[in-house]
């Protein structure tokens, strides 16, 4: 079982059930990031730091993540990509991206940026991450925890 984190703009507790895990479960977890962070000494925590520059994290997750790990991300782009590929997308707020649900999310989001954009609606983004949200991501992390394990992966 392998984890990765997309190290940008992750929330510290979704890190820390992520780490908790590696440690009490043995899932292995690997947070990537463009700059140096700090994570928990573990033998099963790493983190990998890429170069600077656009989507180079994202780019090295689609590379390096494979048919049965999970990858941390919000970033509805690379989530697309990756299911593509076989690997399991959920985002910090719990929900699970799908070959049948990213797309249509995908459209939606590019929706919304052009009519910000050109000023047809206002807004910003979403609320700020809470306890709810915390406990949606532990629920779904739960979930692919418990199908992973029963699949022997």
């Amino acid at each position: 079982m392998r984890v990765w984190i997309d190290g940008d703009g992750c929330p510290r507790p979704v890190k820390d059930i992520l780490f908790r895990a590696a440690e009490r479960r043995g899932v292995e977890v690997t947070l990537v990031a463009n700059r140096t962070v700090h994570v928990p000494r573990h033998p099963r925590i790493h983190t990998v730091q890429v170069q600077s520059g656009l989507d180079v994290a994202d780019t090295w997750l689609v590379r390096n993540a494979q048919t049965g790990d999970l990858v941390i991300t919000s970033d509805l782009p690379l989530a697309a990509e990756l299911v593509e590929h076989g690997v399991t997308a959920v985002s910090a707020r719990g929900e699970t991206w799908t070959a049948e649900n990213v797309r249509e999310r995908l459209s939606v989001r590019d929706f919304l940026v052009e009519a910000r954009e050109s000023g047809i609606i206002q807004g910003s983004g979403p609320p700020p991450f809470d306890e709810r949200a915390t406990r949606a991501f532990a629920n779904a992390f739960d979930v692919w925890l418990t199908r992973t394990s029963s699949q022997g992966l």
